[in-house]
């Protein structure tokens, strides 16, 4: 960028000659780039043609700059040596390459999903309809609560297919869980300091709220899922859980223990943060409904994600608000603009519009239903008595219990990733000693039904 200072004792065509000499000199314009052409540029500093073309004459006649026939003007190859030492160009810094993130040949990582399962065609079919139909839309802000045909279309999703029960109103769609919680935490500081939270639990939760200045207190996960009697005693009027697949271990929170929790929300005023962040991948029994179709006029905050069946990578989430906590929503945010991406809305909207969505978590449950399978029989022929499996039949990892004689947490981690297996470790979910058994988390999506059954194999060897 070069400026121009009409009060300056040099006359404006010196002023710009000095600034490009020092810029070809100093390096910033380096050999051969292409200079603006002289009414380009003269627009672009608001001064004649005449300055411009004077400054270039003259850089042209000590050589700084060379010309080509219809082509315009370039920066010279210079000798360093030749040029004063002050304004040599400096050798470029050779930027180190981005740093691959490690490879694993078996990566159980409880959230990876199947590399191939991706829709692409699809998507980029509706991708390019809402780039080609929402030209205007695009050259504006959108809704800050997100764009409305795609709220419509997760409100008749869940309606259907988790009984939740709401308005496109009451749902804001956001950059994935990590956002919706900030949300979550600023809107409820005012009137709440602490936030209970499953013990061994998600790791994102905790953080969120603890960078939001609130006390977070570990509550029990037993079979039934939450420990209703610590949740009572821990003093917090505000709870996260996850009903429906508990993460990390699977449980299921039975209908009579769902109901003594909404009861605990509606006798003291509290709060029930619902995340579902899998409830499309369960292999057996019948649909659980949500907390938040149990109770639509209850105290509950619905989290979801399409992270878990379609891509993390998109980041797209909703949030669904009960109605009392409205209107202080919108005198908090009411300045926001959305996060994400009005396209990528309008296309994920476009995709469940057409049925392609529903027809997608189909596939991909036939699909995680089959890995989740071939990890059980894997588990089953290379452990034996050696381990029991928790938490299966739905979501993308299941928990091994390992027996007596394990080397410990540490020590298979360490093995593991010298045989190029992946592996969480599950005392990351928890807060303070991790309980007994020993327990691993095996994700599947990502592998293969070989990949699997190797994995397995290689695992039951190195962790006695």
């Amino acid at each position: 960028m070069f400026i121009l200072n009409s009060n300056g004792s040099d006359p404006l065509y010196k002023q710009l000659y000095q600034q490009i000499r020092k810029s070809v000199l100093s390096g910033k314009l380096p050999a051969h780039a292409k200079l603006p052409s002289v009414r380009d540029l003269a627009a672009e500093l608001s001064t004649s043609r005449n300055t411009v073309e004077s400054a270039y004459q003259e850089l042209f006649a000590e050589g700084y700059i060379y010309s080509k026939p219809r082509s315009g003007y370039f920066v010279s190859a210079l000798d360093g040596e030749v040029a004063p030492l002050s304004l040599a160009p400096k050798p470029l810094k050779q930027s180190r390459p981005i740093k691959p993130s490690a490879s694993y040949p078996f990566d159980f990582h409880p959230a990876r999903l199947d590399p191939a399962s991706f829709p692409s065609a699809l998507w980029r079919s509706c991708f390019l309809e809402c780039l080609r139909g929402s030209s205007r839309e695009l050259t504006q802000y959108g809704d800050p609560q997100g764009d409305w045909g795609l709220r419509c279309s997760i409100q008749q999703y869940l309606e259907r297919s988790r009984g939740v029960s709401c308005e496109p109103e009451q749902i804001m769609i956001c950059a994935g869980l990590q956002q919706s919680l900030d949300i979550v935490a600023q809107l409820l500081k005012r009137s709440h300091a602490s936030v209970a939270v499953e013990n061994p639990g998600y790791h994102l939760p905790r953080a969120v709220f603890r960078n939001h200045s609130y006390d977070v207190v570990p509550v029990a996960v037993t079979s039934s899922g939450l420990d209703l009697d610590l949740l009572r005693a821990s003093g917090s009027s505000i709870v996260y859980v996850t009903p429906s697949h508990q993460l990390p271990m699977g449980y299921v929170m039975p209908i009579a223990q769902r109901l003594k929790l909404i009861e605990w929300a509606d006798a003291g005023g509290n709060l029930i943060i619902e995340d579902d962040y899998d409830s499309e991948l369960r292999y057996q029994g019948k649909p659980i409904p949500s907390l938040q179709g149990l109770r639509p006029q209850g105290n509950i905050i619905y989290l979801g994600t399409f992270s878990k069946i379609l891509s993390p990578a998109l980041r797209l989430s909703y949030l669904v608000l009960p109605r009392p906590l409205l209107a202080g929503y919108h005198e908090s945010f009411q300045g926001y603009f959305s996060t994400v991406s009005l396209l990528e809305q309008k296309t994920m909207a476009r995709f469940m519009e057409q049925g392609d969505w529903m027809r997608h978590v189909r596939k991909m449950r036939i699909l995680y239903k089959n890995k989740h399978d071939l990890l059980l029989q894997a588990i089953e022929r290379h452990f034996g008595s050696k381990a029991t499996v928790v938490g299966q039949g739905a979501g993308l990892h299941v928990v091994l219990q390992l027996q007596q004689g394990n080397c410990g947490e540490a020590e298979i981690l360490q093995r593991a990733e010298q045989q190029g297996i992946r592996l969480f470790p599950f005392s990351n979910t928890c807060i303070g000693e991790p309980p007994e058994p020993l327990n691993l988390l095996l994700g599947f999506g990502a592998l293969s039904a070989a990949e699997i059954e190797q994995g397995v194999k290689l695992l039951s060897e190195l962790c006695y």
